[in-house]
């Protein structure tokens, strides 16, 4: 198992024993399944877009990391920002990143993953697993359930003693169970190699034989809620992004294909909302509320802030412009959200390598104002990051007291 670590938008070329030729065929297989959203195929190999996770292809995993232009960080650190961060989103559950093993850079996000959800399976395990009643049709001995005429006749003319019947039955073998075996297989699958295969098997050998199945979207749709499978609810969701986003046979050929990747705009957006959200004050703070602006379209700012008969605007950019101007599309924008949203102050935030913010601007001819707050994710000369984010953007803003 070999891997490579990338930055987001960089340019991974074709090259023997790291990216090869057949992990860039099964990778444009993989992107053309998500309508090439993913990254942009070369001649030569493959730029990335502004997607960060990882992609495990054929024994090649690839981890591809956020990062701000030119802030001069290793992949390290960035690896353990991004992680830190699908921490405090609650798309991923570790403890405190530098306290955790993860710092390992042999450790991989996948690792993390495929170890959350063993853990997740284990513990349910321990717990004792679930009966479910479920129907089930075929042959019985004994007249039960409702018998189906057609298939009787069909399968059982020459034996007598037999019931083609459709059935209740009160076991393990259900649906629930069915998901997280399939996960567990492609766990095992993946894993081979390192440390967690192992644990892997030993978890499928205690884990009851259900019947194998290949769910899809709706399968996770037929999943009962109540009180029996509440326990089950984080295995289930780390069981659906693992089975979702793994491709064995992607149009033809056999690549073991799974990719786990997020879009940065949105990591950084519910990441901004998180820390403003940790402060303690009197503010409603609400990500993507939604206005109709013509016929059906919709507007809706990434986070709105209230307090009392106040509200301030925010939509972040996972950009780094720099010292330069932001657009007038963006601005643009800003303006609309003030109108509509009856918001005298509004701000556009980006990341950057150090914080500054010059104060709101009017709106030429309007009291509305828009103001530009460049912020760094990181403590001021470390490479932790800043917790304390969320006060100083509401600080920009006047409101914390």
């Amino acid at each position: 198992m070999s891997s490579i670590q990338v930055f987001e938008h960089s340019f991974l070329p074709i090259e023997k024993g790291k990216l090869e030729q057949r992990h860039f065929v099964a990778l444009s297989k993989l992107n053309a399944l998500h309508n090439d959203k993913y990254f942009d195929l070369r001649h030569n190999g493959i730029k990335f877009k502004q997607f960060v996770g990882v992609i495990q292809v054929n024994g090649l995993t690839i981890e591809i990391l956020p990062k701000i232009d030119n802030d001069g960080k290793e992949k390290s650190v960035w690896h353990t920002a991004l992680i830190e961060m699908l921490r405090v989103t609650r798309k991923l559950k570790v403890q405190k990143v530098d306290e955790a093993h993860v710092k390992k850079q042999q450790i991989h996000l996948l690792d993390i993953y495929f170890e959350w959800f063993l853990n997740e399976v284990q513990l349910l395990l321990h717990q004792g697993l679930i009966k479910q009643y479920y129907k089930e049709t075929g042959n019985v001995k004994a007249l039960k359930g409702k018998l189906e005429f057609a298939g009787h006749i069909a399968k059982n003319l020459v034996h007598k003693e037999r019931f083609y019947t459709t059935h209740q039955v009160y076991d393990k073998n259900h649906l629930v169970h069915q998901i997280l075996a399939q996960a567990l297989d492609i766990v095992c699958n993946l894993s081979k190699g390192n440390y967690l295969y192992s644990k892997c098997k030993t978890i499928q050998l205690d884990f009851p034989e259900v019947k194998p199945i290949k769910a899809n979207e709706s399968t996770f749709s037929k999943i009962p809620k109540n009180r029996k499978t509440a326990p089950y609810e984080t295995a289930l969701a780390i069981a659906r992004l693992i089975i979702l986003n793994y491709a064995p046979n992607v149009q033809s050929g056999n690549e073991k294909m799974l990719a786990l990747l997020f879009d940065m705009n949105s990591l950084w957006e519910e990441y901004i909302l998180v820390r403003l959200k940790q402060v303690n004050n009197d503010l409603s703070i609400l990500g993507q509320t939604k206005k109709e602006f013509w016929n059906g379209v919709y507007i809706k700012p990434d986070i709105v802030i209230k307090k009392s008969n106040e509200t301030f605007i925010i939509d972040t950019k996972w950009k780094n412009i720099g010292n330069s101007n932001p657009s007038t599309q963006d601005l643009r924008q800003m303006f609309v959200y003030n109108d509509y949203w009856n918001s005298k102050k509004a701000m556009l935030l980006y990341p950057s390598t150090s914080n500054s913010f010059d104060g709101f601007k009017e709106f030429t001819g309007r009291e509305q104002e828009c103001g530009l707050g460049r912020i760094s994710i990181f403590k001021n000369g470390t490479d932790s990051l800043d917790e304390n984010i969320g006060e100083i953007i509401l600080n920009w803003f006047g409101v914390v007291e």
